[in-house]
């Protein structure tokens, strides 16, 4: 039995009274059609918005975010956002609506239709047992699995030189890492870090990437994330920064990737003033959806596409674009392992995040990985992204009620064949017409000198 959150009708007229959540997992309540629950419009429903508020689930975690909704939304009574009615929703968005964390038997309220929220969890799933930080040792409440507190979350640089350590000291699950030396950092994100590391006996470089659990490490989890990584790692192209090495010790898991001197798209973004020449930010761009349509023909998505983790690798003195990174986000994310952060504070906003990914957020197609490609590609050509988030506006409802902006608009000295392609590839209502990776890097290939 897992650990199960059910959203239960109490008080409305819908269809379906009983949600049942038993995985990682996103939902948006309101009127609109993409919505699950969806209210109707009809008169009874008039005082919901489209899209009202988001439930961020991670069994047996829950927690509610109003998106900007006219009349708010309620919890056990309580009002936890609401805009003013002179505002239109993206003006009420510019408020900082909180997330509240919901327990069993909570109800949340939006106009007239009430749900409670049932947390059913299995026997000995949490216990109030002192457990201890899995690197610092640190006494604290717990629950089954291996767990890393919030201060050492902070410090992933401790935990790969821990790692290190303990490999040279001879840990039985850290031999794949045992001639490794750390050289020094080459990023860092919210779950973690990235390190150059060289191997003694044979003098190859290779990235070590380490991953700190948001929430206790259950085996359960760990042998889920496991898993699902294991696709990754058999994925080889061309265009793939490939995998090697994967565990987990001392409460972080582990991975050694081909390592990239050239650094990423973000970063050459940066050392050119921020923009990319067609020609250039073109062919890279193919490069990378070859990788990717290589991948996806391999059952495995990306979901997590940004310039951060396009890799740049050189052949014979020219760019190669690698995809990094591939499928770790999502499979860490569905795993349970991020905890409730993917629309928290520390997420971060979905610059390069397609409005179905929001939506659907387990169930995601290859089209997810094109939108986010060709929102790479926008960005490395205008300096800008496709959409506008204003200071302030909750990005969440941006990417779900605001279209991109026409690429010409951002930078008229684009060739408009090559806009026509761009704009396409991020329309999302109706859905573009490049549905595959192969499709847009064919219609792309043409302007890539």
């Amino acid at each position: 039995m897992t650990a199960t959150v059910t959203l239960r009708l109490i008080k409305g007229q819908l269809d379906r009274t009983e949600y049942v959540f038993d995985e990682r997992t996103t939902c948006i309540l309101g009127r609109a059609n993409d919505c699950v629950p969806r209210l109707p419009s009809d008169p009874y429903h008039g005082t919901v918005s489209r899209h009202h508020c988001l439930l961020d689930i991670n069994p047996p975690d829950v927690r509610v975010r109003d998106l900007g909704s006219l009349n708010g939304t309620f919890v056990n009574g309580e009002k936890i956002g609401q805009r003013e009615a002179r505002q239109t929703p993206e003006e009420g968005a510019a408020v900082s609506f909180p997330e509240h964390d919901l327990t069993d038997g909570d109800e949340i309220r939006l106009g007239e239709t009430v749900f409670r929220v049932d947390i059913r969890l299995p026997v000995g799933y949490r216990t109030l047992s002192v457990s201890r930080c899995a690197k610092c040792d640190r006494e604290m409440r717990g629950e089954p699995g291996v767990y890393v507190c919030a201060g050492c979350q902070a410090e992933p640089g401790a935990a790969a030189l821990r790692l290190v350590e303990l490999a040279h000291g001879g840990h039985h699950e850290l031999t794949p890492i045992a001639g490794y030396t750390l050289l020094r950092e080459l990023g860092r994100g919210g779950m973690g870090a990235v390190y150059l590391a060289r191997d003694e006996d044979t003098g190859e470089e290779v990235a070590l990437k380490v991953m700190l659990p948001r929430v206790a490490a259950s085996p359960v989890a760990r042998a889920r994330f496991l898993r699902e990584v294991e696709l990754t790692r058999a994925l080889r192209h061309p265009n793939i920064a490939a995998l090697h090495d994967v565990g987990f010790a001392d409460g972080t898991f582990y991975f050694t990737t081909e390592y990239c001197a050239d650094g990423s798209l973000d970063q050459l973004l940066a050392r050119r003033g921020g923009l990319l020449d067609v020609a250039e930010a073109v062919r890279l761009a193919c490069q990378a959806l070859a990788g990717l349509a290589y991948a996806h023909g391999e059952g495995v998505v990306h979901r997590d596409l940004t310039p951060h983790n396009v890799l740049l690798g050189n052949t014979d003195g020219s760019l190669v674009a690698k995809v990094g990174d591939f499928g770790l986000a999502k499979a860490f994310d569905h795993a349970g392992l991020s905890g409730l952060t993917r629309t928290g504070a520390t997420a971060g906003k979905p610059y390069y995040v397609p409005r179905q990914q929001v939506i659907n957020f387990r169930n995601v197609s290859p089209a997810v990985d094109v939108w986010a490609l060709a929102a790479c590609l926008y960005h490395a050509l205008t300096g800008a992204y496709p959409r506008d988030f204003p200071h302030g506006k909750d990005p969440w409802r941006v990417v779900l009620q605001v279209e991109p902006v026409p690429i010409r608009q951002r930078e008229p000295n684009i060739p408009v064949a090559l806009a026509e392609v761009i704009d396409e590839a991020l329309r999302e209502n109706p859905e573009s017409v490049f549905r595959t990776a192969q499709e847009l890097r064919e219609a792309l290939l043409v302007h890539s000198g």
